[in-house]
């Protein structure tokens, strides 16, 4: 694949993780709730969608999204009730005001916060059409389409991954802070409205 190629897609996946959007709020909401391995959870959850979209695109799957309108509205409502209900939880969490647990207690293993992740990714059917619609502009002309556009979907990830452990990180640094229960509560309720906001919107809006 052409370096220049490549250059530009890793630049324009760098741009597409920056945007807040419905992983940013999983993630961030997992990172917050049960700590640093949560978030690392909720972000490979959401690679492992990520992926399974690209290679999607890469066989063409995805295109059945574009074609079918019940398909696409099945998960877009699917998807959205996920969102709603994930922010219902955050909200009525705030509202308990349960004490903060021990220092290294484990708060939550990885399979919830994975499925998390996993879940939010694939029933976003925005996802595969971006997926489908993203990468088949950085494929370089004579090359092979399916093979280019999973090596594409694999530097997403990548690109993801790096940008995600970053956010992470500043989260966990910030624990002392962000742990405090007036703080907790707060990051609660602004996490629950955030994504019962995103759970709407991706039932109102059109394709």
């Amino acid at each position: 694949m052409p370096r220049m190629y490549l250059l530009a897609f890793i630049g324009a996946c760098v741009l597409v993780a920056m945007v807040p959007g419905v992983s940013t709020a999983v993630i961030l909401r997992q990172t917050l709730r049960a700590g640093r391995g949560s978030g690392l959870a909720a972000t490979l959850g959401n690679e492992t969608g990520i992926l399974a979209w690209g290679l999607a695109a890469a066989f063409g799957l995805s295109a059945l999204l574009v074609a079918s309108e019940l398909a696409y509205d099945v998960m877009r409502v699917a998807g959205a009730v996920v969102l709603v209900v994930m922010g219902a939880q955050s909200l009525w969490q705030a509202r308990k005001e349960a004490p903060q647990p021990p220092a290294g207690e484990v708060v939550a293993g990885w399979r919830g916060p994975y499925l998390a992740g996993v879940g939010t990714c694939l029933a976003n059917p925005k996802a595969g059409v971006f997926a489908m619609s993203f990468l088949p502009q950085f494929v370089p002309p004579g090359q092979s389409v399916p093979l280019t556009l999973v090596t594409l979907a694999l530097v997403w990830v990548v690109v993801d991954l790096l940008w995600y452990g970053l956010l992470i990180w500043a989260v966990a640094r910030a624990k002392a802070w962000l742990d405090r229960p007036g703080v907790r509560r707060r990051l609660e309720q602004i996490s629950g409205v955030v994504l019962i906001g995103l759970g709407v919107r991706l039932v109102v809006e059109a394709r």
